[in-house]
């Protein structure tokens, strides 16, 4: 079994909904699942940078606590760049998460992401799915959401495996290796302070 059905099969494998015996039924096909990755700052900015980031990465949870803040107030709440997320999916926590953070929509995903970043440590900390499920879950609820809502979300397969799919498909095409890294105006950046980050933001903005 390929990786991505491993990790997609570990979304079902766990009580959060998922594992009720349904009667299947002959049904039309659905469409494929789009994916979109969400970003905030101007559609039109000079600037683009695209994070490619696992929300169980701590390098990831640190750029968010350190360096993450200063981008937001110096350059994405001005207008100077449009700055987009895209998940990388390493484990299934990090995939669960994900669908999480999804499942508010546009409109909550951000202040989601935040709160995953920044309690990376309680709610990824346990070997117990059950117990992490449950932690994602108050996420959620304090994000506005249902456990109804969120268990649709999170038993959704076909959005499951095309997130998958998507994460793959870009992290092969942009040569990812390790998170969080950066494309800026489409060229690759590991890791960096906020010092560094803002050298590249000036020089792009002043092309």
């Amino acid at each position: 079994m390929s990786y991505m059905k491993l990790i997609a099969a570990g979304v079902f494998a766990l009580s959060i909904g998922a594992a009720k015996a349904q009667t299947t039924t002959e049904a039309t096909p659905a469409a494929p699942v789009e994916i979109t990755d969400f970003g905030i700052g101007p559609m039109d900015a000079r600037v683009k940078v695209v994070e490619y980031a696992s929300f169980t990465c701590p390098h990831c949870a640190h750029f968010h606590a350190e360096v993450y803040p200063k981008l937001k107030a110096d350059y994405i709440d001005t207008g100077k760049i449009r700055f987009e997320y895209r998940e990388v999916y390493f484990d299934r926590y990090g995939l669960w998460a994900g669908m999480i953070a999804r499942c508010g929509g546009e409109m909550r995903y951000f202040g989601i992401s935040d709160i995953l970043f920044d309690t990376q440590k309680e709610w990824a900390g346990s070997d117990d799915p059950k117990v992490v499920s449950e932690n994602l879950k108050k996420i959620g609820r304090s994000a506005g959401m249902d456990d109804a809502a969120m268990d649709a979300c999170l038993q959704d397969k076909p959005t499951a495996e095309a997130m998958l799919a998507h994460y793959q498909t870009n992290f092969a095409a942009d040569g990812i290796e390790g998170t969080p890294t950066f494309m800026i105006n489409g060229e690759k950046h590991s890791n960096m302070d906020y010092e560094a980050f803002k050298a590249i933001l000036d020089t792009e903005l002043a092309k």
